[in-house]
């Protein structure tokens, strides 16, 4: 299982520090795509991600074209309101890339058009012009997750016995 969440040209460092987060704790790879509306080492980023960084497979693109050049014949899924496919009817390769656009402008049209079959929406009302990125990117992820029977991640919490002790005898 390989999941790789790409960010093309991200604004917001909180958003790009919450995803990183989802990344880091589910095991997905980060591409971010430049230019960046922030530094990576903002305090910003840095504290959405909180100290989960460590566990970050974090890579980095100078341009969109850069990481079409190396990644552009691999399974990729573009994540866009233009699209006519919901997230949850398509079946994810097991090696996937799930991109998504800056959060003023979203992708490039060019870009869902020439991979329009790959394109997907998350159903949302009329008249909503769209979900948060960080969000959205959760969504998306969980649902690839799903899946694949989350695969290598815990799927069971455990209670330690003195708390379940107290709520119980309360």
């Amino acid at each position: 299982m390989s999941l790789h969440i790409v960010l093309i040209e991200p604004e917001i460092p909180q958003n790009t520090g919450n995803i990183a987060r989802t990344c880091a704790a589910t095991g997905a790879s980060l591409h971010l795509v430049h230019p960046l509306g922030f530094k990576i080492d903002e305090k910003a980023v840095r504290r959405a991600g909180l100290d989960y960084w460590n566990l970050l497979d974090l890579h980095e693109y100078d341009s969109l074209e850069c990481f079409l050049k190396i990644h552009g014949e691999d399974p990729l899924y573009l994540y866009t309101t233009k699209s006519e496919h919901i997230y949850s009817d398509i079946t994810y390769e097991e090696d996937t890339y799930l991109l998504f656009g800056k959060e003023s402008k979203g992708l490039p049209e060019e870009l869902i058009i020439k991979y329009r079959d790959t394109t997907v929406r998350i159903p949302m009302i009329s008249g909503a012009r769209s979900l948060n990125l960080s969000n959205t990117v959760s969504i998306a992820a969980y649902e690839y997750l799903r899946q694949n029977s989350f695969n290598s991640l815990l799927t069971m919490g455990e209670l330690h016995t003195t708390t379940w002790d107290s709520v119980e005898n309360s």
